[in-house]
């Protein structure tokens, strides 16, 4: 795989993480599945309600 795969996934998971603490959750946590689910941690974090 090509280096530009590679800074694409980190890239997605650093946004996820942003994404995440948004909601009040926790950012490192997201940022550890989205280096695993990528795209699919995006859109579960999209449906994902926002703590209080």
């Amino acid at each position: 795989m090509s280096s530009d795969f590679y800074a694409g996934w980190g890239t997605l998971s650093l946004i996820n993480a942003g994404l995440a603490q948004g909601k009040n959750r926790s950012g490192f946590n997201w940022f550890l599945i989205s280096l695993i689910l990528g795209p699919l941690a995006t859109l579960i974090l999209l449906f994902v309600e926002k703590r209080r």
